[in-house]
């Protein structure tokens, strides 16, 4: 008997242990509060494959330095000859890859330990170094303009290792109504001293130095409301605390507003001076020009977009209808239409479900993931002082680095696929073009980087036979979909907005800035239509958005995801077809305009096919949505 005993006693202890051990495991580790180098580092990324040592970053510094004092040599009669040509342009790629690796381990560096000022300086250090050096290169493009499109020609036939150089060359004769003459270009290339510091003050301000308001919840604990804390805990499911934590939020924002607002002005007045010296019509010209993408791509986007807000609206009613509320306000934006399924997912279990989604992609693809999670290219959880958000970085002969700050919850799943979307994107463009041919432009990268939400998503939806699971996998997608889609829309025709005032000579104030991001939001989110109440307290909610120091970034994320659910559908409905299509896409980098790119995986932004795809799959999942909704509540589950 007492053995008996014994044994379900050491039974039931095994069970506690094993238990504890598995909740211990599904634990997402906290480090928001450590220092940086207190995290352990199979958590962090592995910075020293950049450079193994301060040391070593200072000497390619210094050798970087070297090569920039030859410039003036080697430029000497460059244009005479196929070899001289040669030499001078060899030289600049060798410049402009050191200048890649020191620039991404020190702001790698500075965005993982945003108090260390030595990241700062050494970046600051860098931007003086090669802002000089670019005063040195006025006269490449008037120089390669006086040689003529006929003669390079000549040149590369004799030559053929200039072959690289012939796509720069052909932008170059493209552009020449643009380029300034060399003593012009020499003064405008020094306003690189300072044309991210309006950006950089903001950025300062809003993750470290603006003071957090601190909020009590219903539960009675007391919450600092720094970024990473609001991004928490305005999804809350806790209806009167996620709509109290988004007003105190933005109340305390509000504080600084008219410093943000003078940095935001003073933004859009560098890309004004920009887009005029170069004789561009407007700003939208200016930044489109680059890329060679017609204006009416972006007006289009926003044209349709507007058309198209009734499926969003749908949707909208329909996380009111699951949250039970009798008024669905902006501060419920963010809450979880199905709180039954509260799901954490571990790293591991990220990282496996990653692997598994990109399956149909090949073994190329499948090898090129694998590498990312073995060897440390990915800064995993927030720290002190680590910078807020995530991104991926390529940096050409090394790898990519993915930073994240995971935190468990099925977005942090959707975020790490979408981060190393770019990871791959820049890992086939490095390893199949050569450095001057690697760097693929933003309006292709946010392609990469939603297919493999897309992917995720329809893996999951195929692969689960619990309704309820199904329903917050669609409300979870969709709401990327809203978020990349239509927000990202609407950002862009606010940034549209900022533009053309200044353009008419105006100031951007706050007042002028809140009533309009007011406006919008309120236009896009169906306020006067009774889908969603948007408050007043969300008037400043632009001073927070980074992007907007970047001159008409975001639109691409809402582009990219309109390709992105077209390609994604192609590779799953013929995978055998389309894989190679949109491997090429990936491996192209910038061998030629990004339209181009994109017409060779099958999709022409220009034709109204990709808008139509897009729209109608957010519909279709808003109708099996509805339906799984509806089945749900006949069973009684809802």
């Amino acid at each position: 008997m007492k053995n008996s005993i014994l044994f379900t006693y050491i039974f039931i202890l095994i069970f506690m242990i094993s238990t504890a051990i598995f909740a211990q495991e599904k634990k997402i580790p906290d480090y928001s509060l450590t220092d940086r180098k207190d995290i352990p580092v199979d958590y962090t990324w592995k910075i020293e494959d950049i450079y193994p040592s301060m040391e070593a970053w200072k000497t390619d510094k210094e050798a970087a330095v070297e090569l920039i004092s030859k410039i003036d040599e080697t430029a000497a009669g460059w244009t005479s000859s196929s070899s001289k040509m040669l030499a001078l342009l060899d030289l600049l790629n060798e410049i402009n890859l050191k200048s890649s690796k020191l620039f991404s381990f020190a702001s790698h560096q500075a965005n993982t330990d945003m108090s260390n000022t030595q990241y700062q300086s050494m970046q600051g250090e860098l931007q003086s170094i090669f802002v000089q050096m670019s005063s040195k290169l006025s006269f490449l493009n008037p120089d390669i303009i006086a040689l003529g499109y006929e003669k390079f020609g000549e040149y590369v036939t004799t030559e053929p290792k200039l072959e690289i150089y012939r796509f720069m060359a052909e932008d170059i004769f493209r552009s020449k109504d643009h380029i300034l003459p060399e003593d012009q270009q020499k003064i405008a290339s020094l306003t690189g001293l300072f044309s991210g510091s309006t950006n950089r003050a903001a950025n300062m301000l809003n993750d470290m130095e603006l003071p957090s308001a601190e909020v009590t919840l219903s539960t009675g604990q007391k919450v600092i409301l720094n970024y990473a804390n609001y991004m928490k805990y305005r999804a809350s499911k806790i209806t009167a605390d996620r709509r109290m934590v988004m007003n105190e939020f933005w109340k305390n924002q509000k504080k600084f507003e008219n410093t943000l607002a003078i940095l935001q002005d003073g933004a859009i007045k560098q890309h004004l001076f920009s887009s005029k010296i170069r004789k561009y019509p407007d700003c939208l010209s200016a930044k489109l020009f680059g890329d060679n993408i017609p204006k009416e791509v972006y007006l289009q986007l926003i044209k349709s977009v507007k058309e198209n807000l009734s499926p969003m609206h749908r949707y909208l009613k329909l996380k009111k209808e699951l949250l039970g509320l009798d008024k669905f306000l902006y501060e419920d934006i963010y809450a979880l239409a199905v709180p039954s399924v509260e799901k954490v997912f571990t790293f591991d279990e990220a990282e496996q479900t990653v692997l598994e989604i990109m399956k149909p992609m090949g073994s190329e693809y499948q090898d090129a993931l694998k590498l990312s999670f073995d060897n440390r290219w990915i800064d995993i959880y927030p720290n002190k002082g680590k910078q807020s958000g995530a991104y991926s970085g390529g940096i050409y002969g090394v790898h990519p680095f993915v930073k994240i700050n995971y935190d468990g919850s099925y977005n942090a799943i959707s975020t790490l696929a979408h981060e190393l979307g770019h990871a791959m994107h820049s890992y086939f463009s490095n390893k199949y073009q050569p450095f001057p041919l690697s760097g693929y432009t933003i309006f292709l990268a946010e392609i990469a980087s939603t297919f493999n939400e897309n992917m995720l998503m329809d893996y999951l939806l195929k692969n689960d036979n619990d309704d309820m699971f199904k329903l917050f996998i669609l409300d979870s997608y969709l709401d990327q979909v809203r978020g990349t889609l239509y927000r990202q829309t609407l950002f862009a025709e606010f940034e549209l907005a900022m533009h053309e005032r200044v353009e008419s000579g105006q100031t951007l104030t706050a007042d002028w800035l809140n009533n309009k991001y007011l406006e919008l939001t309120r236009e896009y989110y169906g306020h006067d239509e009774g889908v969603c109440e948007v408050g007043d307290y969300i008037q400043n909610e632009w001073s927070r958005i980074p992007h907007f120091y970047m001159n008409f970034y975001v639109f691409q994320y809402s582009t990219g995801i309109i390709a992105s659910m077209a390609m994604s559908d192609y590779v799953l409905n013929n995978p055998a077809e389309y894989r190679d299509k949109y491997l090429t896409m990936l491996k192209s980098g910038g061998n030629d305009y990004p339209m181009e790119i994109l017409k060779k995986a099958g999709v022409d932004m220009t034709q109204p096919e990709p808008y139509s795809a897009a729209f109608n799959r957010f519909d279709r999942m808003v109708s099996e949505m509805e339906k799984i909704v509806s089945k749900l509540k006949e069973q009684k589950k809802l």
